[in-house]
């Protein structure tokens, strides 16, 4: 049954080395893990304010293949994160992150991938807890979008990533990963952050609606491209974060990277911002595709991912 579950601490043979990440096929035999292996007194769903939800589906990825590896690959390199946070001078893990067990998403349409995920979140939303998707391919963001819309009336998204994603269809699907944007803009306003791909008809679309998007080269040129563009926000926000937005010198195990994009701190900044700026009521980090030798991407999409609930649950004030 895919939904909350009971969990138990384990870990593999010899511990969680950069040898026996890379052998994700044999870790799907393993019983799973809760993210950050935390005990049950942090993991409870009853108790927890954020829900983790593994969302492997890969259908439309159109360069590297492996998205559907992601989530698994991200729950076991969390074993590996330090619970301490030095920004905030907090341990994230206390406000309890629960996760759900891994969805079977395997050979599934888009249509039902999509009720399926948007069902989950709505239950997650509805119990008032912080859902966090995990990818999978970016098209598993509309189904969570469309549940936070359905509790959010006034929802807008904002998105990092390198690519656009505003094709109406691309390879005969209008559910294509490189169309999610176009999808999600039929639904709610959006920003757009971080872009330095895209084609020519995107860019002709986004001039004549007039949509924010700020491209990386813009973000590189002025520096208070941040504080002009969140002021097109309003309202309540979904966050979503594709791994490509960040510089693939640090986070090479995407599906399509490109160069340029967001170093470590410079994501933070923007995190940062946001959670200080606005309610955020869900988020995702997708397009994670593990590779071996790269693990690295998996524990840096983890560390992100407790940032992310370290953002929206600190006790203090977030700091500038």
């Amino acid at each position: 049954m895919w939904g909350p579950q009971p969990w138990r601490k384990i870990s593999p043979q010899g511990g969680f080395t950069a040898a026996n990440l890379t052998i994700w096929k044999d870790l799907r035999l393993m019983e799973r893990i809760p993210f950050g292996a935390l005990e049950p007194s942090f993991s409870d769903y009853n108790t927890s304010k954020a829900v983790v939800l593994p969302l492997p589906y890969e259908a439309t990825t159109t360069f590297l293949k492996g998205t559907a590896s992601g989530p698994e690959c991200f729950l076991r390199a969390s074993s590996a994160l330090e619970f301490y946070d030095e920004e905030l001078d907090w341990e994230p893990f206390r406000a309890g992150i629960h996760t759900y067990s891994q969805a079977e998403l395997d050979g599934v349409s888009a249509e039902t991938c999509l009720a399926k995920v948007e069902q989950a979140a709505l239950r997650v939303l509805m119990d008032g807890k912080f859902p966090l998707g995990v990818g999978g391919e970016h098209t598993v963001t509309l189904g969570l979008v469309r549940a936070a819309k359905r509790l959010h009336e006034d929802l807008t998204v904002i998105q990092l990533d390198a690519h656009a994603d505003l094709r109406d269809q691309y390879e005969g699907s209008p559910y294509n990963h490189a169309c999610v944007m176009r999808r999600i803009r039929e639904l709610c306003p959006a920003l757009q952050m971080g872009i330095r791909a895209m084609d020519l008809e995107e860019m002709r679309l986004v001039r004549e609606k007039r949509w924010p998007l700020v491209l990386d080269l813009e973000r590189r040129r002025d520096p208070l491209w941040l504080e002009k563009a969140l002021e097109a926000v309003q309202g309540p926000v979904y966050l979503t974060l594709d791994l490509d937005a960040m510089d693939p010198a640090l986070v090479p195990g995407v599906g399509t990277p490109e160069p340029g994009g967001f170093g470590w701190y410079e994501i933070l900044e923007v995190l940062r911002s946001i959670f200080q700026r606005f309610q955020v009521v869900g988020a995702d980090i997708v397009e994670l595709c593990p590779r071996a030798g790269l693990e690295s991407s998996s524990f840096i999409a983890a560390k992100l991912a407790y940032k992310i609930i370290g953002y929206r649950f600190c006790p203090a004030p977030l700091q500038a």
